[in-house]
Parts: structure tokens; C-alpha cells; sequence
């Protein structure tokens, strides 16, 4: 299993929403770069970059400063938020980024996921926020029709092979994953999943191992010293 440490980039800053809500908006650090190494000096391999403005409004905010993290950390790069189109993420794939996350752009524009596979194959992720067993798109603010799994299906039969699901109801509110969905996932689909929202303690950790789930996303628990890396490394080890 594989863990990622999260940094949202809002308005330059380090930041998590509660639930999603971009009311409610924490800062933990001004300098993304130094988060970056801080991770990586403590043993880190990969990097979850999310630029959240991008993802509410459809096109990418924290380009330049994303490429600047990329140049300043010699961590693995998955980047989402904003990525609506081939040109964007060939600005990223092309600059050094190794995964982009297409998430609202792959229920909207299918055609757009078919070309990006082509070109980049498994350098393309895609991102499942499931509210109430439904799609959310636009940054969590509006809620699809999509089931999440007809959806997770049908970008399997596109050639998908690594999914980030989170339930957004469990992210950043520290109370937990929701192991339930990732058990279901794992036990349904053969690819790669990535769980995302509400990973919050060690137990959690050592659940989705047990699962064999290819990785998990840590944020929240980070910035409120809830979880630590470097313990958070000793337990995929074993």
C-alpha cells in the first residue's frame, strides 16, 4: 500500500475544506514548497496535489506554483483540480507532473478521457467523490445524476486503471474512513483505488492494508498532528 500526503493549494496557501464546504476553509501553511519537502524529508515517495480554486471553477489557478513544487520535492506528482481539457493536461504530463486527476471533465467529457488515455495511459487517474452514492462534480458543489459505480465501470471499459474515490462526507471532519465503500470497491472492481476522506488514524491505515488497497490519501490528519507520517510509513511496511 502506498500513502499519499495531501496539500490543497487555495489562493496559494496550504489549506482543507470541511466536508468540501469552500466556506469553511482552514490554512495550515503559506509556502506549498516547503510543505513538499517537509514530506518528503520524512520519508515520503508520492504527493496528492489538489488546486482546489481549479477545481470550483473549471480551470487551473496554482498551475505555475504546482510546477514549482514539482521542481523543488523529488516526490511522485498526482495532480487534480481544474484539469478540463488536453492542452492542460499536457501542460502538466509535459512539465514534469507524473499523474493527472480528471474528475467533473470525465462525466462531462468522455471523449476528453478516451484522447487523454490514448496519449498518456496509466498517467491518467480519475476522481470519484460520491455523495449519498452519487457523483458530486465542480469542486463538490453539485451533485450529479451518476451512480459511482456505473461511472467506475464505465471508465474501466476506457482503459482507467487507478481510481481516488472519497466520500465526501467524511472528509475533513476526522471521524473516520468509510471502510464499508473501499471493501465494496476492492471486492467489485480490479484496479487500483485510492481512498480519499477521513483517513484519521493508524487503525484506518492498517484497515485499507489489510484490504490491499493500493493507496491512501492523508491530509487533515497531518495538519492536526493527528497522524503521523513517518508511523504512517512503519505501518504499510509490515
Amino acid at each position: 500500500m502506498n500513502i499519499f500526503p495531501s496539500i490543497d493549494i487555495y489562493k496559494g496557501n496550504v489549506v482543507r475544506l470541511y466536508k468540501g464546504n469552500y466556506d469553511q476553509v482552514t490554512i495550515y501553511s503559506s509556502s506549498p514548497v516547503e510543505v513538499a519537502k517537509e514530506f518528503e524529508k520524512m520519508g515520503a515517495k508520492y504527493l496528492h496535489i489538489v488546486d482546489l480554486e481549479g477545481a470550483r471553477d473549471g480551470k487551473p489557478h496554482a498551475l505555475d506554483l504546482i510546477l514549482q513544487i514539482k521542481e523543488s520535492a523529488s516526490l511522485i506528482c498526482q495532480v487534480g483540480g481544474g484539469i478540463r481539457s488536453l492542452e492542460t493536461i499536457s501542460t502538466y504530463l509535459d512539465n514534469g507532473i507524473e499523474r493527472v486527476i480528471l474528475g467533473t471533465s470525465a462525466i462531462k467529457d468522455e471523449n476528453l478521457v478516451k484522447e487523454a488515455l490514448v496519449k498518456y495511459g496509466r498517467r491518467i487517474l480519475i476522481g470519484v467523490d460520491i455523495k449519498d452514492n452519487l457523483v458530486s462534480i465542480n469542486g463538490w458543489e453539485e451533485k450529479s445524476s451518476l451512480d459511482a459505480y456505473t461511472f467506475i465501470q464505465r471508465m474501466i471499459s476506457f482503459g482507467v486503471s487507478t481510481f481516488i474515490c472519497t466520500d465526501i462526507s467524511k472528509d475533513g471532519a476526522m471521524e473516520g474512513t468509510n471502510l464499508a465503500l473501499y471493501q465494496d470497491l476492492q471486492n467489485r472492481f480490479n484496479v487500483n483505488i485510492i481512498a480519499s476522506g477521513g483517513v484519521s488514524s493508524l487503525e484506518d491505515i492498517k484497515k485499507l492494508k489489510d484490504m490491499n488497497i493500493y493507496g491512501a490519501i492523508i491530509g487533515k490528519a497531518y495538519y492536526t498532528k493527528v497522524i503521523s507520517l513517518k508511523e504512517a510509513f512503519e505501518v504499510i511496511k509490515h
